[in-house]
């Protein structure tokens, strides 16, 4: 097996994957993100995810910070829409280190009054800054166009408005009904022998209280496709064009993450890169991007180009979609399309910290994890009928909303 697991009483699983070297690799997952949010709290998920950094029972900000930071160690997070992620690499020596200061924040933070406020001024910045980019702003729209009404459609950062109203009741009700101990997991990579980590684990989270709340997540309902166009103080137009997909459980998502890699994924070849960019030279970014949730999914198309070139720029995406809808891919086609994405996810196993997090993720929504020969038969297996039906049934023109923001000059 290429991993070994140990669930402790209380429902926290240590995950390990063995891989020889002096530098080793942690993550604490725990399924709780955006999306479940109580209403009017948005951002609520990430405003807590800065604040694990700021004070425990045992330890101020400046102690947290310099314990793994002391031995050259590098610690952050992030938050998405269904996760909370804490991560951290290190000298493998250091290992004991990481466990006791992840422990200590997740489960020991005390959220003082005056962090708080600190730390909506340093939000309100990121929103601020996060606006004036027009290319990471639009996707963060598209997606409250798409999911409207819906939890996934909020803002990870959320809104001045919101976060300015956030308070120690809400964090801590938050952690109570989402933070559930049988939906953690406690990932390493590292040269470590498996009764060391489990050992680590049961003294750290093994006195911890079980929380198993159940988590009443409500899966979006689909949108009619139309078209918004949104004026801004930018000098380029920037879009997006794209619907809701697949799943992370679906069968189909395995031939939707191969279709994206052959349109849009990374390198220079993909075929929306090609055909509008070399070709042509309408636009400077363009890329597609698959991402699957729990009980849905987004795929989309980015680009950014001068405005007399936008209208022109979406005719040939679509262009390129209506191919993939109407035309099977022939046999050379699907090797090679296989064969580019096959090697991409071999290297990307080269990011050890990306590789431990993909992997924690993966045991909290199945259950297991799969090996690389594994996900590797589940792309050869993909068929080009496969192909032409999830192109149709994705690709639907009638189905795909746009975005587009415009200069207002």
């Amino acid at each position: 097996m290429d991993y070994q697991v140990y669930t402790l009483p209380n429902g926290i699983r240590l995950l390990h994957k063995y891989a020889s070297s002096s530098i080793a690799h942690c993550c604490f997952i725990a399924n709780a993100g955006a999306r479940d949010e109580p209403e009017g709290k948005d951002g609520l998920a990430h405003f807590i995810e800065h604040l694990l950094f700021k004070a425990t029972k045992r330890r101020n900000t400046t102690q947290i910070l310099n314990r793994l930071e002391l031995v050259g160690a590098d610690l952050n997070a992030y938050t998405t829409k269904e996760y909370t992620c804490i991560h951290a690499s290190f000298l493998k020596e250091h290992l004991e280190r990481a466990i006791d200061l992840t422990e200590d924040i997740i489960f020991h933070s005390t959220f003082p009054e005056e962090e708080l406020a600190k730390e909506k001024s340093v939000i309100l910045d990121e929103i601020a800054s996060y606006l004036d980019q027009p290319d990471e702003a639009i996707q963060d729209d598209f997606e409250d166009i798409l999911f409207k009404g819906h939890q996934l459609g909020r803002n990870i950062l959320g809104i001045a408005e919101t976060v300015n109203q956030l308070n120690q009741n809400d964090i801590h009700q938050f952690i109570a009904n989402n933070y559930n101990t049988n939906e953690m997991v406690f990932a390493v990579l590292g040269e470590y022998d498996f009764r060391k980590l489990v050992k680590l684990a049961d003294k750290y989270f093994g006195p911890l209280w079980a929380n198993a709340t159940l988590k009443a997540r409500v899966k979006p309902i689909i949108q009619t496709g139309e078209t918004v166009r949104v004026t801004k103080p930018i000098s380029q137009t920037h879009g997006v064009i794209g619907s809701q997909a697949y799943s992370s459980s679906n069968h189909k998502k395995n031939g939707l993450l191969l279709l994206n890699n052959l349109l849009g994924g990374i390198g220079m070849s993909s075929r929306l890169n090609l055909q509008i960019r070399e070709k042509y030279g309408i636009a400077y970014s363009i890329e597609s991007n698959y991402s699957a949730f729990s009980d849905t999914g987004l795929f989309s198309v980015y680009f950014g180009t001068d405005t007399e070139k936008a209208e022109r720029a979406m005719r040939l995406i679509h262009n390129e979609l209506k191919k993939l809808r109407e035309r099977k891919l022939g046999t050379l086609q699907l090797l090679q399309a296989k064969n580019k994405f096959i090697g991409q996810i071999a290297l990307g196993e080269e990011n050890r910290i990306g590789l431990i997090i993909a992997m924690a993720k993966s045991l909290i929504d199945f259950g297991r994890v799969d090996t690389l020969p594994e996900i590797f038969a589940k792309i050869n297996a993909v068929t080009a009928n496969e192909l032409l039906e999830i192109s149709n049934e994705v690709f639907d023109i009638n189905q795909m909303t746009t975005l587009l923001f415009e200069p207002n000059d």
